[in-house]
């Protein structure tokens, strides 16, 4: 009873912008699925509210991370926008497995480092986890802008582990938010998986 009645008072003192950030998190996620453009404004938005809300909470690895995503939404409509007759020509495309492990590997020893630097000579908490969880995002963010399939399987990973750290934080309008991440980073990957094997087939595929 004294755990559920903690959760509801942080959801309560949870600000409206963070309620707003986790709307268009929202609304960004629906519409990647969908490869729609617009899934990049929501996506600006929601990381500029965030960059601020962790930075003021210490999680400043976090922070820089959505810092770079809004770098990545300018980069993302660019890519879909201007870049459409090349994105629609290669579509979404498959990474082996040996170039995800030596990516994982690279990944996985900068996090480290940067990890280290940040729990001795920074006022971050859970600096290892929150370096983790930010150099695998900056990768699959641009896998997504990328339009990599295996994109929607490091989400899941990097989801379920954003969950533990914010729950620590008492984020929990975002644990809910990152909960329906790992849920619909499944639901994305099966169906890019399906309009990959369309592609590769040779199949019209159809919204």
């Amino acid at each position: 009873m004294d755990a559920l009645n903690s959760t509801l008072s942080g959801f309560a003192a949870m600000s409206g912008w963070e309620y707003a950030a986790v709307a268009l998190s929202v609304a960004y996620l629906l519409l990647a699925m969908r490869e729609s453009l617009w899934c990049w404004p929501a996506a600006f938005f929601s990381t500029l509210i965030y960059t601020l809300m962790y930075w003021q909470g210490a999680l400043l690895m976090e922070s820089l991370l959505h810092f770079y995503y809004m770098g990545m939404a300018i980069y993302g409509w660019w890519a879909w926008r201007y870049g459409k007759e090349r994105s629609q020509s290669q579509g979404i495309v498959s990474y082996r497995l040996r170039t995800h492990a030596w990516l994982i590997a690279a990944t996985a020893l900068i996090a480290v480092c940067i990890g280290y630097v940040m729990d001795n000579y920074t006022r971050a908490d859970y600096a290892y986890l929150d370096s983790l969880t930010t150099c695998f995002a900056v990768l699959t963010t641009y896998f997504v802008a990328k339009k990599v399939l295996e994109n929607w399987l490091y989400w899941v990973v990097i989801d379920a582990a954003s969950i533990y750290l914010y729950l620590a934080k008492g984020y929990y309008p975002t644990v809910v938010l990152f909960v329906f991440y790992t849920f619909m980073a499944i639901t994305g990957y099966l169906r890019w998986r399906q309009q990959y094997q369309q592609k590769e087939q040779g199949v019209p595929a159809y919204a």
